[in-house]
């Protein structure tokens, strides 16, 4: 099966912007073990803006655009570096794309993107996508690695996109706030109530919430892709979902034609 697994800042960062080597070493050797499986694995990682806030000691995440590349720029480097590296010991090669709003919309880098993507799986490699935040502009940017990944998986025609997050799924209610919020597992069709009740932004590192990850689910949906959120502290659960097993996450089904 190819999946597209989406790892979010809240995920690979603690809130310092520090990596979190324990959850991101676990991550990897999970995402080594799929690939060993036979499953072909595409990573769409955020945390570059995070890791270089972590790495300039910053006090917080910057709010002006060249602040924020210069962030990027230099956890970008951080963040491959540690895939790179985390990788290799089990034997998998990493490759690193990075990409605008303009590599979807214009046709002919569209086609580039998705060939090298393919060539890439067909030799064993495992891409790592993130959005080029070091020359991204507010008129290309896709503007947040949700909707990235559900770009990737469109593109590259997955079976599966994955978005790991700091939550276990979509709740009736915020779980941050309401102690009776439930978690809806299982979701056939993003509606526009659905997106209307989701609330803003997630983490103070991030840029994403759950409206983004319903949007995300919506155009998967749409092309009869599936999305499951989950937990991104726990990624052993990736094993039951490649397997399409019942757990503490939700599954949104894409449309079947």
């Amino acid at each position: 099966m190819r999946i597209v697994i989406k790892v979010g800042t809240s995920t690979l960062a603690h809130a310092t912007g520090k990596l979190n080597i324990r959850r991101t070493g676990e991550l990897c050797r999970v995402l080594s073990d799929l690939k060993n499986e036979g499953h072909e694995v595409l990573l769409v990682s955020s945390g570059a803006i995070g890791m270089g806030v972590g790495k300039l000691a910053l006090q917080t995440k910057p709010q002006d655009i060249p602040t924020k590349q210069a962030a990027a720029a230099v956890g970008q480097c951080e963040l491959m570096y540690t895939y790179d590296r985390l990788f290799t010991e089990y034997g998998h090669t990493v490759a690193q794309i990075l990409l605008t709003g303009e590599d979807f919309n214009a046709p002919d880098r569209h086609g580039n993107f998705s060939n090298t993507v393919e060539r890439l799986l067909q030799l064993g490699a495992l891409p790592i996508i993130n959005e080029n935040d070091t020359v991204a502009t507010e008129e290309i940017k896709v503007g947040d690695n949700d909707t990235l990944s559900a770009l990737v998986a469109v593109s590259v025609q997955a079976e599966l996109l994955v978005i790991l997050s700091d939550v276990d799924g979509l709740y009736s209610a915020d779980p941050h706030k309401d102690g009776n919020a439930k978690l809806i597992r299982e979701v056939y069709g993003v509606t526009d109530e659905l997106l209307q009740s989701a609330g803003g932004a997630g983490s103070s590192l991030g840029t994403g919430g759950m409206r983004t990850k319903l949007i995300a689910a919506k155009i998967c949906g749409e092309r009869g892709v599936d999305t499951v959120i989950a937990n991104g502290e726990y990624p052993e659960t990736l094993y039951a979902i490649a397997k399409g097993e019942a757990g503490a996450y939700t599954r949104f089904y894409g449309e079947r034609k």
